[in-house]
């Protein structure tokens, strides 16, 4: 328990950065028009994109016997490929509503 609090006492600032970035972007979010969501989604693709190649740069920079470095730069490889092609997906999807459907 005293761990924890020590954790929480030197890292008070990061707790409240994090609390504030997860409200502030969950209100963005949500105020967001359904004519942005494409675009957004983009955006979020390009920094899921970021997300990996920090994550392979991690990897490669990492001991071989350091296992937590190793599986934490795994995780975020997964976790953001999987936010890439979830997000072309959802894109691929909101753009085809806009195309024009050919007559017959």
């Amino acid at each position: 328990m005293a761990q924890i609090s020590e954790f929480v006492s030197t890292n008070l600032i990061f707790i409240y950065l994090i609390a504030f970035t997860i409200l502030l972007g969950f209100e963005l979010i949500s105020k967001v028009p359904t004519v942005l969501h494409t675009p957004l989604m983009s955006g979020a693709n390009a920094i899921s994109g970021v997300v990996i190649i920090g994550a392979i740069i991690l990897i490669r920079t990492s001991d071989p016997d350091d296992f937590f470095t190793l599986a934490l730069g795994t995780l975020g490889i997964m976790l953001a490929m999987i936010n890439v092609a979830g997000g072309f997906a959802v894109t691929d999807r909101m753009l085809e509503m806009f195309k024009k459907k050919k007559k017959a």
